[in-house]
């Protein structure tokens, strides 16, 4: 049995310890100081407000974007993620890496600057830093982050290589590098399991690599990427998004890739060649279909019937436009049809037969008359049509 003198020297240490010991004695102490460290390096940009919770003499885990379990930071949101919030300003801080349980860190869109930290915490799934002026390389201790799910990197001023052992982390699905200014080719042999990959709006070069087939959503879209693709792409039967305009590929489509369940296929702007041979008829009615500012030959295919939009404009396409794509303009199926600057010479509607209102129609600039009188882009320019000698014996000049 314990004395009184002792029960009653006991039950003051409790008290001690509750009202004197600070609540921040809960979390470990060097994720405590890592906080601090993040608090001195960023700050909210006027209008911002996210650090006013950030009250060192108060719990940590109860912080604004701090998420603790037992005694360790689990996930950081660093900035108010709301629309239109104004972000935060400064720098990442090195001692990031030391937050030994962090799984999930993301900073919200602002004016962060300086370099990537050498090092992150080594059990990351989630990293989003979208969207601020981080500059520098992408260091190569990425790659050292075996559970990584999703990195998102876009919308900043990185420059450099992509690792190439970035794309074959064994838990990575989502690599987004879009809108910075990584040069060289984009890496061989990805081996990740991802399902999206966008690396637009970048100076890459080189060739389209073999990718993974689970990729539902690829953009390579204004890069300085060529060569062929028509080994490349019919592996990717899973893709509902597909963009690679804006480059300098070559070569002929592969058929099959029109059966592959693609809402978005976005092709404009390359030096694409040879006649288009669908596999069959778009799977996703209503899809967009940009082929425009190529050079293919032949017939319009009656299989790109089903899409909603339909861009073939600046291309060396002849005959008539096959009667399904007509009567889905009629039906109002068919919402954009741009057939401008080719050689086409027919347009098959009859003269009672109106365009929906909100349909965009241009025929301009072929060996024809246009059979509808509706306005066109200005891409079009003024002519109607071709001049004769380009369109007799099927001629294709300009």
């Amino acid at each position: 049995m314990q004395s009184p003198e002792v029960r009653v020297e006991a039950v003051l240490l409790v008290v001690f310890f509750v009202v004197f010991v600070p609540a921040s004695a809960i979390l470990h102490p060097v994720d405590y100081l890592v906080l601090q460290s993040i608090r001195k390096s960023l700050a909210d940009l006027p209008g911002s407000a996210f650090f006013a919770s950030w009250d060192f003499t108060a719990d940590p885990c109860a912080f604004a974007g701090v998420v603790c379990s037992g005694d360790h930071v689990v996930a950081l949101s660093l900035g108010d993620p709301r629309a239109g919030s104004p972000g935060l300003s400064g720098s990442l801080p090195p001692s990031l890496a030391r937050l030994s349980a962090l799984e999930e860190l993301s900073l919200a869109p602002g004016r962060v600057a300086g370099s990537l930290p050498a090092a992150f915490p080594p059990g990351l799934r989630f990293l989003a830093l979208a969207s601020n002026r981080i500059s520098g390389s992408l260091p190569h201790s990425l790659a050292a982050l075996r559970g990584l799910r999703t990195l998102d990197l876009s919308n900043n001023l990185l420059s450099g290589n992509i690792p190439t052992a970035l794309l074959r982390l064994p838990e990575l699905r989502t690599l987004i590098l879009a809108h910075n200014r990584l040069a060289g080719p984009v890496p061989a042999s990805v081996s990740a399991p991802l399902l999206r990959l966008d690396l637009r709006s970048n100076a890459l070069t080189g060739s389209v690599p073999s990718l993974p087939p689970s990729l539902v959503y690829l953009s390579l879209a204004s890069n300085r990427v060529s060569g062929r693709v028509d080994r490349v792409l019919p592996r990717l039967n899973r893709l509902s998004f597909l963009d690679l305009s804006g480059n300098r590929l070559s070569g002929p489509i592969p058929g099959i890739l029109f059966t592959f369940p693609i809402s978005s296929l976005q092709l404009q702007r390359n030096q694409f060649s040879g006649p288009l041979r669908p596999g069959g008829p778009l799977p996703v009615s209503g899809a967009t279909v940009d082929l425009s500012y190529n050079r293919f030959t032949g017939k319009v295919p009656a299989e790109l019937a089903p899409a909603g939009r339909l861009y073939l404009d600046f291309n060396r396409l002849e005959g008539d436009v096959p009667a399904a794509i007509v009567d889905r303009v009629v039906a109002g199926g068919m919402r954009v049809l741009y057939l401008h600057h080719n050689y086409l010479t027919g347009f098959r509607i009859g003269t009672a037969t109106s365009v929906p209102a909100g349909t965009s129609l241009c025929l301009q600039y072929n060996c024809m008359v246009p059979t509808v009188d509706a306005p066109c882009p200005r891409n079009a320019g003024p002519r109607t049509t071709r001049p004769p000698q380009q369109c007799a014996g099927g001629g294709k000049k300009g």
